[in-house]
């Protein structure tokens, strides 16, 4: 892979780099989740809400570099089956969080932290948009010359998935200490993660 990486040019790789950066900086789905996992629970549970999200990234990566991704576009029942999925179980985390007890999850850390991971990479991996952008975005900047198609998917792909997962991590961050700024209000704050995830699921059925 690393001397793939090295056949790439220069200029092409940066302007993928950059283009990515741009799609994982807007504030989106994966970001939302993320946010709203910090508020929730603290700069902890929101970075690997953030990494949960990257491990649904590389989960999108690897089904197309199978050509699997490119069956499932092919097909519109599917993506809707996956985006009526999504959206459900993103209203089951609103649900929960609109439920939560307005205490501070003191003592519950490893709970949480799979918790954390396991929602933040079902949230991606139930979102159809991902398959759309990879098979969009990523076959731009592949040449038949460089080496397998299937090579450069995933390492590009990679590279995706690594910045991806570094800036949804640090929105996590951030929204876990704001959220101990604005102080022990668990309740109010349960409320504000219920609603992001409830607006999230809503922009899945809409969009």
């Amino acid at each position: 892979m690393l001397h793939l990486l090295l056949s790439f040019p220069p200029g092409q790789l940066a302007t993928f780099i950059a283009g990515g950066l741009v799609l994982n900086v807007a504030p989106g789905a994966d970001v939302i989740f993320a946010t709203a996992s910090g508020i929730r629970g603290g700069p902890r549970i929101g970075a690997l809400a953030g990494l949960g999200v990257g491990f649904g990234v590389v989960w999108h990566v690897t089904l197309a570099a199978l050509g699997v991704s490119a069956a499932v576009a092919a097909w519109p029942g599917a993506l809707a089956t996956i985006r009526w999925v999504g959206a459900a179980y993103l209203l089951f985390l609103a649900w929960k969080s609109w439920r939560a007890e307005a205490t501070l999850p003191e003592g519950r850390g490893a709970g949480h932290a799979w918790s954390a991971i396991r929602r933040g990479f079902l949230s991606n991996a139930l979102n159809p948009k991902p398959v759309l952008f990879i098979l969009a975005f990523l076959p731009q900047f592949t040449d038949p010359k460089l080496g397998p198609i299937w090579q450069q998917i995933v390492l590009l792909g990679g590279i995706f998935a690594f910045t991806g997962t570094v800036v949804t991590i640090a929105y996590g961050i951030v929204a876990g200490y704001v959220r101990h700024a604005l102080g022990r209000r668990m309740a109010a704050l349960n409320r504000v993660a219920a609603v992001m995830f409830g607006a999230l699921a809503l922009r899945l059925i809409v969009d």
